[in-house]
């Protein structure tokens, strides 16, 4: 197992996702990802008792579609003129720092519910500028209506054109501030 550096890391957005996967009218899937995202990591000497918090602006969702973009920023969906963030805050990690599962406050659209995601460790070192980077992926699974995103349509079929569940898919890179 790799070694992780115990202190206060920041998110390095520009190597990290934080994606998300839903059904779309019940045979395809829609990607999206979210650009604008900040964060802190506190790694404990004692790893159970590290934390993530991280906030996210939705309105720098991207699905690589501007209409659907902006149908998502609509009260429609994330209603991004109300509830311009998305918040994550850890409240307990479980398991070793190679394989873990972060259990933390979600908070969505006004709404606060409590996800776990499965983590696994990438690993750390210093790159060719001498930056201490780390890496971590982790994967979960909400409700949107859990959060108060109801808006569906029925397809011909009698389907419905979004998926209930909705698949998190973070690739997260935090930098060691020099001392």
């Amino acid at each position: 197992m790799s070694t992780i550096t115990p202190g206060t890391w920041t998110l390095d957005a520009a190597h990290s996702d934080v994606d998300f996967v839903v059904r779309h009218a019940g045979i395809s899937k829609v990607r999206g990802t979210f650009h604008a995202v900040d964060g802190r990591l506190v790694v404990a000497e004692d790893f159970a008792r590290s934390s993530v918090d991280v906030q996210i602006d939705v309105a720098s969702i991207s699905t690589k579609n501007s209409g659907r973009d902006d149908h998502l920023r609509s009260a429609d969906f994330f209603d991004v003129e109300q509830f311009p963030q998305m918040t994550f805050r850890s409240t307990e990690v479980r398991g070793e720092a190679e394989d873990f599962t972060v259990v933390g406050e979600l908070t969505l659209h006004g709404v606060t519910k409590t996800v776990e995601l499965e983590a696994e460790f990438g690993g750390q070192d210093k790159d060719a500028f001498g930056v201490t980077r780390i890496g971590f992926e982790a994967k979960g699974e909400i409700s949107r209506k859990e959060f108060g995103l109801t808006w569906n349509a029925a397809t011909e079929a009698g389907g419905l054109m979004v998926s209930d569940k909705v698949k998190l898919e973070i690739g997260a890179a935090f930098v060691l501030p020099e001392a």
